[in-house]
Order: structure tokens, then C-alpha cells, then sequence
């Protein structure tokens, strides 16, 4: 029954967003793979999930804001039922607590699961992207192996804007790139900017 109901939502979520896709190869992701998107709307990971093929989206857990996903039973449903997603609190800012988000994560990866996360940490305005944060550095050094793929996501912030709860359909692209790697010695900053810049090269 889940299964059926997450080809639904996955099919709406496509028809919604109008969303063609780009990908650099015939397929996002070849093995277990960290999606790193850019972010501004709520329907973000839910077209980029929709987007995968069927054995990829199966296993593909979206990183989620658990304040916005279990404010009411249908978004909690969605949310841990359908979209297996990991749920992490926004508001937790103390070392311990930003350990146990992390910890969250590389136990998803270490279940075989891939993510789907969005390094800017919160919605921009959807023209701009924002300053990586560091946790996509700390997973990709936690577990080298993992490909971690750019993504970006265009004119979802027009279907959905901020504020809204129904989508405006229009036409939206989501484009995958080449897998980022680690450099050997290079700095988190450095591969923070190099993530965005790849992310930033997918524009349309």
C-alpha cells in the first residue's frame, strides 16, 4: 500500500512541478550516492525524490526539518511512511546536538540508504544560492565512498513560494552532475566552495 501511494505522490510531484530532467550520465547515481541541492521551496526534496528512478527513489532518504514535517499527521505520515525521510531538528545548535543530527545521517548511510540534503541549511530566495554549511564536508570524510552528486533544482521557488500550500504549475528542471570528490589535503572550506560552485554550474 505505501509503495503504491509513493508512485502517487511521486507521479502528482512530477505533473505539479512540470519537472524535465537533466543528468550528466543515463542514470543520477550508479551506487549509493549524497544528493546535495540547492533550496528554496518545501516541494525541494519531494521533485527531486520524485525525479529518481523507481530502485534509486526506493532507497533515497530526503534530510528533512522535523518543525515542517510533523506539524500534523498527514505531514508526518508523508514524511516517515512515504518518503522515509530523516527528520532533524532546525533549532538543535549545541555541539551534542549537532553530533546527534550528524549521527542520524551516517546511520541512514551506514543502512545502505542514500540522502538527499540541502547544505545551505534553510530556503533561499531561489536566485541566489547561500554559503554551504559544514555537514556535507563531515559526511563526505565520514564516508568516502558515498558519491555525493550536485543537483540543481530551477523555478521550484516560483510553483511553490514562500508562505504557500498549494503549487502554481509551471515548468521546472532538475539537473544532476558529475560526482564531486574529496581532494586529498584540501581544506572544508575549500570543498564547501567547490560543492556550491558545482551546484552553481548546473543553472540553466
Amino acid at each position: 500500500m505505501t509503495g503504491i501511494l509513493a508512485a502517487c505522490i511521486a507521479a502528482l510531484a512530477r505533473l505539479a512541478s512540470g519537472a524535465s530532467v537533466r543528468c550528466v550520465d543515463d542514470r543520477p547515481c550508479r551506487g549509493q550516492c549524497i544528493f546535495f541541492a540547492n533550496h528554496c521551496s518545501h516541494l525541494d526534496f519531494v521533485v527531486l525524490w520524485s525525479v529518481l528512478p523507481k530502485d534509486l527513489r526506493a532507497r533515497t532518504r530526503p534530510v528533512a526539518a522535523k518543525d515542517y514535517w510533523e506539524a500534523d499527521r498527514l505531514r508526518r505520515y508523508a514524511a516517515t511512511r512515504v518518503f522515509r525521510a530523516v527528520l532533524i531538528d532546525r533549532q538543535g545548535g549545541s555541539l551534542g546536538q549537532l553530533r546527534a543530527q550528524m549521527d542520524q545521517l551516517i546511520e541512514a548511510l551506514d543502512a545502505g540508504d542514500s540522502l538527499i540534503i540541502f547544505p545551505e541549511g534553510t530556503r533561499g530566495s531561489g536566485l541566489e544560492i547561500g554559503p554551504f554549511k559544514s555537514g556535507l564536508d563531515y559526511l563526505a570524510r565520514q564516508r568516502p565512498n558515498v558519491d555525493l552528486v550536485p543537483v540543481h533544482l530551477h523555478n521550484l521557488y516560483r510553483i511553490m513560494p514562500k508562505g504557500e500550500f498549494l503549487p502554481v504549475p509551471q515548468l521546472s528542471c532538475v539537473s544532476f552532475g558529475p560526482p564531486l570528490r574529496l581532494q586529498e589535503g584540501g581544506s572544508k572550506a575549500a570543498f564547501l566552495v567547490r560543492a556550491r560552485e558545482a551546484v552553481e554550474s548546473l543553472k540553466q
